[in-house]
Order: C-alpha cells, then structure tokens, then sequence
C-alpha cells in the first residue's frame, strides 16, 4: 500500500507537468512513511516475551504480547490508521489526478462539454477506484482478525492464526493482478517489455546457432 501511495502521488504531479518535482516528492514521501512507520511500531518488541511450554503431549515455544491499557488502544488505533490511511489517500489522489486531467483537457477539447469529459476520464482512470478496494478487501480480513481473536487456548485454534498469516502473501502475489492489469498503459507497457525481452532473445540464439 505504500507503494500505491506513492505511486498515486507521483501520478497527480505528472499529471500536472511537474516530473522532476514528483520524484523529489515521492523520495521524502518514502522517508516520512518509513520513519512514521518504524515510530508507531517500534513500541511492539518491547513488550513481548517468549514463554517455552513442556508437558507429555508435546513442546513448544509462545511469542507473548503484554501491553497496558492505554498501550493496547494505541495500538488498536494505529492498526486501524494503517488500514484505512492508505485506502482514503489513494480515493483522494485518484479524484485530484481526474479532476486536473480533466481540466486540462477541457481546456484543449473546448467545444466538448466538461462533464462528458469527466465521465471519459472516470472511465479510462476507473481502475484507480477499483485497485484501493481491492487493496481493503484483501486487508480486511486481518484486520478482523487482529480484533476478534484472542489467546490460543488449543491447537485445533491455530488455524485462525495461519490464515491470517497467508492472508499477509496474498497482496505480494496479486501484485501483477492489482496493479498491471487494471490499467490499460501499464499493460501495454508490459506487453511492449515482453516483446522487446522475446526479440532479444531470438537475436541471441540466432547468433548461437
């Protein structure tokens, strides 16, 4: 999600010409979300603890999370910023960058009127509407998760612990999904790589045969 941002970030400036300004911007936007990012998490591994658990049916070691009260609903809170913070930026960035494309291609079609301009741009943008659901579908259910669960009492409940960490992969593994597919330029720009990367290749054995 915090490459969408961004990404969705240094799309807006594009959009209005400044390039080199986007990519001034995204690098202390990179810095600022790293470093906010390590500050509102770097409490965690202060308040864990591992306990190790031998009896006759078998052995294991437990990562134990203890925090105070005030602590816990921080936490809950912070979970709950990182969750939603991403999803209301990208909707944000994707209605500024429609509106100033819009705009400016107002300005050049002025015999068309804005609104069906609009609805144009809203059509061939819509996937930046679509992939920030997307992304808060996927994150949904560990959010959930993280809010309902509570200590494992048994083995049988470890299943709710697993799929929450497989949800975390899914994201990672959509990422060609997520973001390639919905827009028509990046997938023209892949199946322009893939093209150049085939002939490359054809050139090559050619010259080894």
């Amino acid at each position: 999600m915090t490459l969408y941002r961004v990404t969705m970030i240094r799309k807006i400036f594009n959009s209005l010409n400044k390039k080199k300004k986007s990519k001034q911007i995204a690098k202390i936007v990179i810095v600022i979300l790293v470093i906010f990012t390590i500050c509102t998490n770097i409490y965690d591994p202060f308040y864990r603890y591992l306990i190790d658990e031998d009896n006759e049916d078998e052995k294991r070691i437990w990562c134990i999370a203890t925090y105070p009260s005030s602590l816990q609903t921080f936490s809950s809170v912070m979970h709950t910023f990182h969750f939603l913070a991403p999803f209301i930026i990208n909707l944000i960035s994707a209605i500024i960058l429609i509106t100033k494309r819009s705009r400016q291609q107002s300005n050049v079609r002025i015999h068309e009127n804005y609104k069906e301009i609009l609805k144009q741009q809203i059509q061939q943008y819509r996937h930046l509407f679509t992939t920030p659901v997307l992304l808060v579908l996927l994150g949904l259910p560990r959010l959930i998760i993280l809010f309902v669960s509570k200590c494992m009492k048994s083995t049988n409940d470890t299943w709710l612990f697993l799929v929450g960490c497989f949800i975390l992969f899914i994201l990672p593994m959509l990422t060609f999904v997520v973001f390639i597919l919905p827009s028509q330029f990046y997938r023209e720009q892949f199946h322009k790589t893939i093209v150049n990367y085939r002939i490359a290749l054809e050139r090559r054995l050619n010259y080894m045969i």
